[in-house]
């Protein structure tokens, strides 16, 4: 099967930035996400060619190196062949010997037991059929998927990850972790051939959604309910953030949807980024309405007409 170009795979030109590498990976991550198409095989197949090609991609060490045909899509190592090209550009008049390097100019002088050495060579052998020397590769890499609460993804953690040969690994969830983002452990892969380094296990976080938190770049957001009296008369409320509970104050004569800004409260600062903030929407939610207030609200409705819908219907 052809070896599928990361490039290609992503749509992108080989000369494509960091920044458009990133936005072409989570574009194409969120359309073929095995969660967002269950039982889809062909999306799950097409996920981890793309996860496969950003991880690659994404590492300026390996791009240059697969730019550079030293190692193959899979960020395997290819072994260090002498290709008759290579030779076609020798000095003139050299013969090709396995083990040769061409020194420029052109080759002019290629007989039969040159072509036979060749072929040898590719094929790790001598003409003789000698074995050649062993060659090291490295190990491939393994992607697996870790699902993180949401918390833990604001204010950082360290989580146990049981891999299907029996292997657990503790991993070390940074702060401010996004979804769809790829960790790597160095050395946690695939052990390596004839001596090569291990592959590296490469692990995608999706964060799990939480109950009344909401998340939008660095910044929290909940929605917090308040009495009737306490939208109308303002006061002291009790309100969540990741890090705990904080005292707030509700203005006089709020109304449902009113937001208020706690600095510094969203996900905490990281990676050269500021922390950011946690937005309250306030709800007006009514609670166990008794005789009193129905006997209170008679009374007072005539005198205060009001219709909250009069935008939408334009009546008066």
């Amino acid at each position: 099967m052809a070896e599928k170009d990361p490039y290609q795979t992503l749509g992108l030109k080989r000369d494509a930035s960091e920044a458009e590498i990133r936005s072409a990976y989570r574009k194409l991550a969120r359309k073929h996400h095995p969660d967002l198409n269950p039982g889809d095989k062909q999306a799950e197949e097409r996920f981890k060619e793309v996860s496969a090609a950003n991880d690659l991609l994404s590492d300026p060490e390996k791009r240059a190196r697969f730019d550079r045909g030293e190692i193959d899509a899979s960020g395997q190592e290819r072994p260090e062949r002498n290709f008759y090209r290579g030779f076609a550009e020798g000095r003139e008049g050299a013969r090709y010997r396995p083990g040769d390097r061409p020194q420029g100019g052109f080759a002019t002088d290629f007989g039969e037991d040159d072509f036979g050495d060749v072929f040898a060579d590719l094929f790790g052998r001598t003409a003789q059929g000698r074995s050649g020397p062993n060659v090291r590769m490295r190990g491939r890499d393994q992607h697996y998927r870790m699902t993180v609460d949401l918390l833990d993804a604001i204010r950082g953690a360290t989580r146990a990850l049981t891999l299907p040969d029996g292997r657990s690994l503790d991993v070390r969830i940074p702060v401010g972790i996004e979804d769809g983002q790829v960790m790597r452990l160095k050395g946690q892969g695939s052990p390596g051939l004839n001596g090569g380094p291990a592959g590296d296990a490469l692990i995608e976080i999706q964060i799990a959604p939480h109950p009344f938190f909401r998340r939008e770049g660095d910044d929290i957001h909940v929605e917090v309910p308040v009495t009737v009296a306490e939208a109308v008369l303002g006061g002291k409320i009790t309100v969540p953030t990741p890090t705990g509970n904080v005292s707030v104050t509700v203005p006089k004569r709020s109304d449902t949807g009113a937001q208020l800004r706690l600095r510094g409260k969203g996900v905490p600062a990281h990676a050269g980024r500021p922390a950011g903030d946690q937005y309250v929407t306030l709800k007006v939610v009514l609670g166990e309405v008794d005789q009193d207030l129905e006997r209170f609200l008679r009374d007072w409705a005539p005198c205060h007409a009001a219709n909250p819908r009069r935008a939408m219907t334009g009546e008066a």
